[in-house]
């Protein structure tokens, strides 16, 4: 079967049939990206299907470990980040390079640390919400090829009893590094590789290191050490003098010695649960979009483990694209707005590789002007607190911002804080029902009435006067500060039809001014 790589309407399909499934969005790939994408749509009321080429199982076996600041504000926004803390491990220093110290307690927000978690509690918790919602899981489902027409897209799937056609009017490739959905595209994936023959295991430690959370490296390897707080440590090595191929098993004395080499000392490790030897690359796909085709997660961006950004950079992609797509077919939104996934996720996934990227070098220098430059460095940022309270920031996600227009308010496109309402919620409490919600002062609420579902409203708990509307995915479409009452309906008669779809008329005026209706 083959694909397209234009834009819907370019390519017919005789493949289907009125029997052929059909669903409103395919997701392939049921990893931590697929799995709370297809769970916020299936929420918002769409049909998802979720196709997986693995059996249904959980795997213990992981490369992920870390989940950041940003990350855990998405969860709190699905009612899931209390429980995934309560199972996993809060990391309130982090030690790079023998001297660099980082603060989390630096992030403003309600999450002050690094929750050290495996990824497949991330995932256990993922499934379970989207079965909830109502998602079709279809493991054992291998994707062979994808048509698009100006419909929908149909892919053709192998399973146990042989292969047959489903069909959405929307496909997202959720499915890793080696996409089977890129590839039907045609895409290239362009980039290097980092650095080659990286060890990776879960051990026992007999001493415990100094921080829960520490990378050193010296003239002949790299290591990282991270606590999963149970007794159990992730570890990830790199030995200058032992650069095996990728297929070569790795063993237990290579892992210690990369971390005796490092550090100084194995710390008596011991009982390895988990060896394997992978490579790193940085790669991007130059489109995210492809007619009726999006890819995220790995699937689109790929870089090194350093700064363990990569589960949450798929995560958050996921946050970004979901609401986007209900609306669309939920008829809310032109398609038009789909493209933005592109203009405000490729800048960031970019920005991602950039930054891992830095931290594996720093991490690999041998030569004495670099180890200096980078003690220098070290010294700086513990010394300076602007700039580790920038670094660490970074780090989080917090600082994420997307593109604005032109004359926007300052707060346009930035990541909107966890405020607490006249109420005694909290915004994220009120993001749980996957709408906008509209913040205003007190005595402004029941100037809005809104005829449907599409926003929450809200007041400040504070004194305060801007008029704040928050995206589904916890960033600031629109505000306003105007003080003149006119000036203010008519900004947010525009904002709310501009970003919800809705339509705005005037309702008869209540006892606290006259008021805003919101209909379909």
């Amino acid at each position: 079967m083959k694909a397209t790589n234009g834009r819907p309407g370019t390519t017919s399909d005789s493949t289907t049939t009125p029997d052929t499934p059909r669903s409103d969005v395919i997701v392939v790939g049921a990893g931590p990206t697929g799995l709370l994408l297809a769970g916020d749509l299936a929420e918002a009321g769409l049909r998802v299907t979720l196709l997986e080429r693995r059996p249904e199982a959980l795997s213990n076996l992981t490369r992920a470990l870390v989940v950041q600041a940003r990350t855990l504000e998405q969860l709190d926004a699905r009612g899931l980040s209390d429980e995934l803390i309560a199972g996993g491990h809060r990391l309130t220093r982090l030690r790079l390079f023998g001297n660099a110290t980082l603060d989390p307690a630096l992030i403003p927000s309600r999450f002050p640390f690094v929750l050290v978690t495996p990824q497949f509690e991330v995932e256990r918790l993922l499934v379970a919400r989207a079965r909830e919602a109502g998602v079709t899981f279809r493991y054992d489902s291998e994707v062979l090829g994808l048509v698009q027409d100006a419909d929908g897209v149909t892919v053709r799937v192998r399973h146990a009893e042989g292969t047959h056609h489903a069909r959405a009017a929307y496909l997202v490739g959720t499915d890793g590094v080696r996409s089977t959905v890129r590839e039907a595209l045609g895409l290239p994936f362009p980039g290097r590789s980092a650095v080659r023959s990286l060890v990776l295991a879960d051990v026992r430690l007999a001493r415990e290191p100094a921080s829960p959370f520490a990378a050193n490296s010296t003239r002949d390897a790299f290591a990282l050490i991270g606590s999963f707080g149970d007794g159990w440590y992730r570890v990830i090595g790199w030995n200058r003098h032992h650069r095996a191929d990728d297929d070569a098993p790795a063993d237990f004395n290579e892992v210690r010695e990369c971390v005796r080499l490092a550090f100084g000392s194995d710390y008596g490790m011991h009982d390895a649960r988990w060896i394997s030897r992978f490579h790193s690359d940085e790669r991007q796909v130059p489109d995210y979009r492809t007619g009726r085709v999006f890819l995220a997660g790995d699937a689109a961006h790929v870089h090194s483990p350093a700064g363990g950004q990569g589960m949450n950079t798929g995560l958050q992609d996921a946050a970004n694209l979901s609401w986007k797509l209900a609306a669309v077919l939920r008829g809310h939104a032109p398609d038009s707005l789909l493209d933005s996934y592109q203009s405000e996720r490729h800048p960031v996934g970019k920005q991602v590789l950039r930054t891992s990227g830095a931290i594996l070098r720093l991490g690999l220098v041998h030569t004495a002007p670099a180890l200096a430059a980078r003690t220098l460095a070290a010294q700086l940022v513990n010394r300076l607190r602007p700039l580790s309270r920038r670094a660490v920031r970074a780090l989080s996600g917090v600082d994420i911002s997307y593109p604005a227009d032109r004359g926007a308010h300052p707060l346009a496109g930035h990541r909107a804080p966890d405020v607490r309402l006249a109420d005694g919620s909290r915004l994220y409490e009120l993001l749980r029902q996957g709408k906008f919600v509209l913040i205003t002062p007190a005595d402004e609420t029941g100037s809005l009435r809104p005829a449907d579902d599409r926003v929450v409203t809200a007041a400040w708990q504070s004194g305060r006067r801007t008029a704040l509307l928050v995206r589904p995915d916890g960033y600031v479409a629109w505000a306003t500060d105007a003080t003149g009452p006119a000036e203010r309906t008519t900004a947010l008669r525009t904002a709310l039809a501009h970003w919800t779809g809705a339509a705005i008329s005037p309702a008869s005026p209540g006892p606290a001014g006259p008021s805003v209706a919101v209909s379909s």
